[in-house]
C-alpha cells in the first residue's frame, strides 16, 4: 500500500472524533442511543430519580439483597476486619481466609467439589474457555469443539471467540436456541471426529428472554457424546429452585452439572464478582492457567463477606425465593390481562414485547415520567423487530408497588397505542 493510499483511508485525531460524533448522531436519530439515568439513593423496590420516587423494574436485585440489613452489616464487618481492598492478585498476597471460605460455600451450595472467584462472571466465562483450550494436556495434533446456544450471553460468545483466536484448533458450533434436535444432529455428525475436548455451553436462564435451558436433555446428550456441560447460571442462582440453587434444582437435576459459572452481582448481594464451580481438578487447573484470575485484583473483602452472608440467608430461609416467585406470577398474570404481549415463563425476567426500538425507547421514557423505571432493549442486544422492555421483578417489591407499575403500563400503553 502506497503512502498516498494509506493517507486516504487513515483518520487523524480530528477526523476520528468527527467520525465518532457522526456515528453517534445516527444512533440518536434511530432512537437506539442508550441513556444512563442516575439513581440518587440505594437500589431497591423503589428508587429516587430526579427527586421523585419511582418503582424499580430494571434491576437484577431478584431477592432484594442489594441493601438487605444483614448484607450491609456483613459488608461493614468485612470492611472492619479485612479492609477495603487487597491491592493484589490472589496468588501473590490477595487471598484471605474469607476468599477460601466463600469458594467452599459456593461449591457446597451448587453441589460441586470446588469453586474459584473472579472479578465478574464476564471474566469467569472468558477465563474458562481460554484456559481450558489453551493447554495441550500432553497431546498433539488435536482439535476441540464448543457447542454454544445462539442466545448465550455475550461473555460466553466472547470467551469462545477468544479461545478460537488463541488456539486455532478449537471449533465453534453454534446451535439454534434451545434446539435439542439440532444439537443432537451436530453431536451425531461429529461423533466420528476425534475431538479431544467437547463442551456444550448454555445459559441456565437467558437474560433477554427469561426462559430456561432444557438441562435434563442437555445432560443426557453430554453423557452420551462425552461432552462437558457448561452452564452460566447468573440469572438463576438464588432465584430458581425451591431453595434458590438455580436452574438444575428447578428442573430436578441438581448435582448433575459439570461446570457452573455465575455472579455475585445479581441475586447474591448485587455488588460484583463471579465464579467458576466444578470438579476440583478443573478448578485447580484454572487457578494456574486462568489469565483473568492470575492478573486481576482479588474480589474486595466487603463483597466477599456480604456474599457469604447472602448464602447464609438462602440456606436459613427460602422465604425471599418464595416472595420473588409470588411477585413474578402476579405481575406476569396482570400484565397479560392488560393486553400486553410477554414471552412465556416463570422467571422474574418478564420481556414485554414491543417490536421496534423507537417504541421501546419512547415507552421507557414515558413510563419513567409516570413513576416506573424500566429499560428498553433492541438490536443488536436482541434480534431486529423484537425490541422489548425487560421488566425484572424482585422480592423487594410490595404488591402496592407492582400495582402502581401496572397502572402506569396501562396508561402509557394506551397513550402510545401499544394496547
Amino acid at each position: 500500500m502506497t503512502a498516498s493510499t494509506k493517507s486516504s483511508v487513515s483518520l487523524n485525531q480530528e477526523t476520528l472524533y468527527k467520525a465518532l460524533g457522526a456515528d453517534l448522531e445516527k444512533v440518536k436519530e434511530a432512537k437506539t442511543y442508550k441513556i444512563e439515568v442516575p439513581i440518587e439513593d440505594e437500589q431497591g423496590g423503589e428508587v429516587t430519580v430526579n427527586g421523585r420516587r419511582v418503582v424499580m423494574l430494571a434491576s437484577n436485585n431478584y431477592l432484594g439483597l442489594a441493601n438487605h440489613p444483614r448484607i450491609r452489616e456483613a459488608a461493614r464487618k468485612g470492611l472492619d476486619q479485612y479492609g477495603f481492598g487487597m491491592a493484589s492478585v490472589r496468588f501473590i498476597c490477595g487471598t484471605q481466609t474469607i476468599h477460601k471460605q466463600l469458594e467452599e460455600r459456593l461449591a457446597s451450595f451448587l453441589g460441586v467439589e470446588d469453586a474459584i472467584l473472579h472479578s465478574s462472571c464476564f471474566a469467569a466465562n472468558e477465563a474458562f474457555f481460554t484456559a481450558l483450550f489453551s493447554g495441550d494436556l500432553g497431546m498433539s495434533n488435536y482439535r476441540d469443539v464448543i457447542y454454544s446456544d445462539k442466545l448465550n450471553h455475550a461473555s460466553i460468545i466472547d470467551g469462545v471467540r477468544l479461545s478460537r483466536i488463541a488456539v486455532k484448533s478449537t471449533d465453534a458450533r453454534p446451535y439454534e436456541h434451545n434446539d435439542i434436535k439440532g444439537l443432537t444432529a451436530m453431536l451425531e455428525e461429529d461423533a466420528s471426529k476425534d475431538y479431544r475436548i467437547k463442551v456444550i455451553a448454555t445459559d441456565g436462564v437467558f437474560s433477554m428472554e427469561g426462559d430456561v435451558a432444557p438441562l435434563p436433555e442437555l445432560i443426557a446428550l453430554s453423557k452420551k457424546y462425552g461432552a462437558l456441560l457448561f452452564v452460566d447460571d447468573s440469572h438463576s442462582t438464588g432465584v430458581l429452585g425451591a431453595t434458590g440453587r438455580g436452574t438444575a434444582e428447578h428442573q430436578g437435576v441438581f448435582g448433575q452439572i459439570d461446570v457452573y459459572t455465575g455472579t455475585l452481582g445479581k441475586a447474591l448481594g448485587g455488588a460484583a464478582g463471579g465464579y467458576i464451580a466444578g470438579k476440583k481438578e478443573l478448578i485447580d487447573y484454572l487457578r494456574q492457567k486462568s489469565r483473568p484470575y492470575t492478573f486481576s485484583n482479588t474480589v474486595p473483602p466487603p463483597i466477599v463477606a456480604a456474599a457469604i452472608e447472602a448464602i447464609n440467608l438462602l440456606q436459613e430461609d427460602n422465604s425471599l425465593v418464595a416472595k420473588s416467585r409470588e411477585n413474578t406470577a402476579y405481575f406476569r398474570k396482570e400484565i397479560v390481562r392488560l393486553g400486553f404481549t410477554i414471552l412465556p415463563g416463570d422467571h422474574p425476567i418478564v420481556p414485554v414485547m414491543l417490536g421496534e426500538a423507537a417504541v421501546a425507547q419512547d415507552m421507557s421514557r414515558v413510563l419513567l415520567e409516570e413513576g416506573v423505571y424500566v429499560r428498553g432493549l433492541w438490536y443488536p442486544v436482541v434480534p431486529k423487530g423484537e425490541a422489548r422492555l425487560r421488566v425484572q421483578i424482585s422480592a423487594a417489591h410490595t404488591k402496592e408497588q407492582l400495582d402502581r407499575a401496572l397502572a402506569a403500563f396501562q396508561k402509557v400503553g394506551k397513550k402510545l397505542s401499544v394496547i
